[in-house]
């Protein structure tokens, strides 16, 4: 399973108090649209590292499945919210959205100001698909 290891932008950002975590699940319909949606995610994965507020990303891709992890940290809420309106991220899930068969995200504030953790964020989307699978 290809891993993109915890990246934080240069100049490494200072500390911050009350940072957003942000973790996300992509399934693809079709794992033929797998290559495409990755090279997309690189794309994606240098501008939040050069967004202003980032402090952290990383991604974890399952090709055989179409499945795609995303987690990364943030000064606040709102410059996540800023980031992802922004080219390429807003173009890129649009041309994607009717190819992903499910999309989950959740969000929090970590308890310490260590870096999140990816079984935290597994937990927590596994919580938050158990939501939505009882709506």
């Amino acid at each position: 399973m290809p891993t993109l290891p915890w990246a934080t932008p240069r100049p490494r950002p200072a500390a911050t108090v009350n940072p957003t975590v942000m973790a996300s699940k992509f399934q693809l319909r079709d794992r033929r649209d797998v290559p495409a949606f990755f090279i997309a995610a690189l794309r994606i994965r240098r501008q939040m590292l050069n967004a202003p507020g980032a402090l952290g990303v990383s991604l974890i891709a399952k090709p055989l499945k179409g499945t795609f992890f995303t987690l990364s940290a943030w000064e606040s809420r709102e410059q996540l919210e800023a980031a992802v309106v922004r080219h390429p991220h807003v173009e890129t899930m649009k041309r994607f959205a009717p190819r992903t068969a499910q999309s989950l995200f959740t969000f929090w504030m970590p308890a310490t100001d260590g870096r999140p953790t990816w079984q935290e964020a597994h937990r927590r989307l596994d919580e938050e698909a158990a939501k939505t699978d009882h709506r």
